[in-house]
């Protein structure tokens, strides 16, 4: 019997050509085992800055290191096959130069093997976005709410309402313009997040915005309810796996306690070790 092909990777110029089509499924993955979970199922796993909330215990992005963003994503590549990765660009180390961009981006894509980085930031990020996508290097934009950008915007608010929906779409327009392959769309009204998705060529990817965007992202310690720090308004929890985990905590620390762990089939006898599969 003949093995069968192994699947595709997708490329940023796959994701792109999904405007309009069947919705991109989009997860943030900062380890090798949940990456493997989410390839399974998602186009695009994004190696999300929120892991120095996330996984570090950070009060925000703006400690996030290019280190860190490397480390996890190369494990995070260990785990994904078929979805674009996807890596973050950390604070400062894009905003300075075009050129400072390049050097940082290059030196992701080549020590972590992702498919595109990621940036925030609108009309005053599109000259960079230029200068990577002309130098090979696909980028995926952000703008609405920009974490790296919460004391400047006054904190993790909804961003284009009323007059200010002229900023953001002129936003969208720029990144589109510049080359970007896809944009995140953060916490934007949805009707805005609509007219943008209808005016824009490139897929819109929404994290509370709008159903009717391309594609979705969250961050998949928040939708596992694994990270319970803050829960953001536009997060649906499809499990509670912090609940379950303390659970199981609790009733190991019960039968360590009583003797009742380990029982005589999890400790090994001259017999029993003789067969241990494990060796």
């Amino acid at each position: 019997m003949s093995q069968s092909a192994p699947q595709k990777s997708l490329t940023a110029t796959d994701i792109r050509d999904r405007k309009g089509k069947t919705p991109l499924v989009c997860l943030t993955a900062y380890t090798t085992p949940v990456a493997q979970l989410a390839d399974a199922e998602c186009d695009l796993v994004l190696v999300g800055d929120s892991v120095g909330m996330v996984l570090h215990g950070l009060p925000s992005t703006l400690s996030v290191t290019m280190e860190m963003m490397i480390l996890h994503g190369q494990a995070v590549a260990r785990g994904v096959n078929r979805a674009l990765m996807v890596v973050d660009m950390p604070f400062a180390s894009y905003e300075e130069s075009p050129a400072q961009a390049l050097r940082n981006a290059a030196r992701l894509m080549a020590e972590t093997g992702c498919g595109a980085v990621k940036l925030e930031g609108g009309q005053h990020m599109a000259e960079t976005i230029r200068f990577l996508v002309d130098r090979g290097i696909p980028v995926m934009a952000h703008i609405g709410l920009t974490p790296q950008s919460v004391n400047a915007l006054g904190g993790y608010r909804v961003q284009g309402k009323g007059a200010d929906a002229d900023r953001i779409l002129k936003d969208a327009k720029a990144v589109t313009d510049a080359g970007a392959f896809s944009v995140v769309l953060e916490k934007l009204p949805a009707a805005l997040a609509d007219r943008i998705t209808a005016e824009i060529p490139i897929p819109t990817v929404g994290i509370g915005a709008s159903a009717g965007c391309d594609g979705q992202i969250l961050v998949i310690d928040d939708m596992l309810g694994l990270f319970d720090a803050f829960k953001p308004a536009f997060v649906k929890r499809y499990a509670h796996l912090a609940k379950d985990a303390g659970t199981a905590i609790s009733t190991y620390a019960q039968e360590v306690r009583s003797r009742a762990f380990p029982a005589a089939e999890h400790v090994f006898s001259d017999k029993t070790a003789e067969k241990d599969p494990t060796e």
